[in-house]
């Protein structure tokens, strides 16, 4: 089984894969390809996709069951003593442009000065 998730992408490129999958919802393509198949279609994915995201998650022979690639993702599979976990970016580091507040939070100043 073979689910490839597009966001952002060309519409010929959404064509092209209804060739060889089933378009189950917008950007959603599912099917059962063969392992070449599915490896050329990435290839033309990672490709055309321009600005667009895609993720391909596929059957396989591991713990799990299962395995997925991403393309302009900001969330990457990572290898964890032999699973594949997904890293999210930290909201709160450098480069997403944000800083943590300084200070106190509001229900720390009340508890720490009894008001309610």
């Amino acid at each position: 089984m073979t689910v490839i998730v597009l966001t952002n992408c060309p519409a010929g490129l959404r064509g092209f894969l209804t060739r060889w999958l089933l378009e189950i919802s917008a950007g959603v393509f599912i099917g059962n390809p063969s392992a070449r198949i599915r490896d050329l279609l990435w290839a033309e994915v990672q490709e055309y996709a321009d600005q667009g995201r895609a993720l391909l998650a596929h059957t396989t022979n591991n713990e799990q069951g299962f395995t997925f690639l991403t393309h302009d993702h900001a969330w990457h599979p990572v290898d964890h003593e032999g699973l594949t976990l997904i890293r999210r970016p930290n909201a709160n580091s450098p480069s997403t442009g944000q800083s943590p507040k300084k200070g106190w939070s509001n229900a720390a100043k009340r508890r720490r000065f009894g008001r309610r």
